[in-house]
């Protein structure tokens, strides 16, 4: 019994060895990579320079347009749709202006009122307020002959008789025409005044204070047209980042994925057919490139074996940190990069769209080749 177990152990041993060794062995053999889906670009020039690029639309000078807000608030309506052309001065979107316009009416109400108040001013006198002035006059010359009568009379008595008409008596009628006398005046110097109408100060004051609030008032009217953002030229509607009812601030609308802000709606120059590269060259390969009049390109569009020729446009002449295609700015190391412009005819057997990042080759116009396509025709 006991020798019979130990053979069953020690036939399991050695099966267990003769697989490890059978792995091993299987494991060790060297393994036939896949094929890759599209062959990698080939360098068409003898001596060719790699840069990335990106694709954008084609456009004289600048980049792609980042449209922001300069006011705040929820985005109340979308006007256009990614891949709409639109013209300059087209609504693209608009924000809730509802405080913005109660603010708007309110000062156009008070500069109408300081405006009012001035064409007062200026048709002073006004005839109800005249008449009143005249008949306060012919009043108080009349009161005055009243008076006047009065102390003749008294005056004549106490002239016959002085225990007719007491002295107290008789200085009362004296000091009543003087008093009457001296509203006479007043009336006469206010109806003067009133003739001569507002004075010119008051008008001059009522000028500025109907001017400051015309001015406040065109001013709420060109902060309450900043709810509305408007395309700045011809344009193609690239990407539209902002939903009814999302929250915009001139930083631009809070993305939840990255966590930043983006712009709300970017917009390139009006699509006539051509894109355009800009490609970026390492600072340590600018002295390397041939002279910018002998300049030529080739892009692969990554999935697409065959190259797509270049035409050079033009050189950004500043060399600034390389950011563009990873939009980050802390690198472990400081490199930087020169931009270059060029134009290309989209394929027709591909799909290539602004802000697709690429591979791309520089060489000399004398150095092309006929490496553009590959030698199985690209399939």
């Amino acid at each position: 019994m006991r020798s019979g177990f130990n053979r069953v152990v020690f036939a399991l041993a050695g099966i267990g060895l003769l697989a490890a060794l059978s792995s091993a062995f299987l494991y060790a053999l060297p393994q036939k990579p896949p094929p890759p889906a599209f062959p990698p670009p080939q360098d068409p020039y003898p001596a060719g320079l790699y840069a990335n690029g990106i694709v954008e639309s084609a456009q004289s000078h600048g980049e792609n347009v980042n449209v922001y807000p300069e006011v705040t608030g929820v985005v109340r309506a979308i006007y256009v749709a990614e891949g709409q052309t639109v013209g300059a001065g087209t609504p693209l979107l608009a924000l809730d202006d509802s405080v913005q316009r109660a603010t708007v009416e309110q000062e156009r109400a008070q500069a109408e009122a300081a405006r009012a108040l001035l064409a007062e001013l200026r048709a002073e006198p006004r005839r109800e307020i005249l008449a009143v002035s005249r008949a306060q006059v012919t009043a108080a010359r009349a009161n005055l002959r009243t008076s006047r009568d009065s102390w003749h009379k008294q005056r004549a008595s106490w002239r016959i008789d002085h225990r007719s008409v007491s002295r107290d008596a008789l200085d009362s009628a004296r000091n009543a025409v003087r008093a009457a006398r001296a509203n006479l005046l007043v009336a006469r110097r206010q109806l003067q005044l009133t003739r001569a109408g507002a004075w010119v100060y008051d008008i001059r004051n009522q000028e500025r204070q109907a001017e400051a609030l015309e001015k406040a008032w065109a001013s709420g009217e060109a902060l309450l047209a900043k709810y509305v953002l408007r395309a700045p030229a011809d344009s193609v509607v690239r990407s539209i980042g902002a939903a009814v009812g999302s929250y915009l601030s001139p930083q631009g609308v809070y993305d939840g994925y990255t966590g930043g802000f983006d712009p709300p709606v970017v917009l390139s120059h009006e699509d006539h057919g051509d894109l355009q590269l800009r490609c970026f060259v390492d600072e340590v390969l600018i002295p390397r490139l041939p002279p910018l009049g002998q300049l030529t390109g080739t892009m692969f569009v990554r999935g697409r074996a065959a190259g797509i020729p270049l035409s050079f446009v033009r050189v950004q002449p500043y060399v600034s940190p390389k950011i563009e295609l990873a939009n980050e700015r802390l690198e472990r190391v400081d490199l930087r990069v020169l931009p270059l412009i060029f134009r290309f005819q989209p394929p027709g057997d591909a799909s290539v769209y602004p802000g697709q990042l690429v591979d791309v080759y520089l060489g000399r116009k004398a150095e092309e080749q006929s490496l553009l396509d590959p030698p199985d025709g690209g399939r």
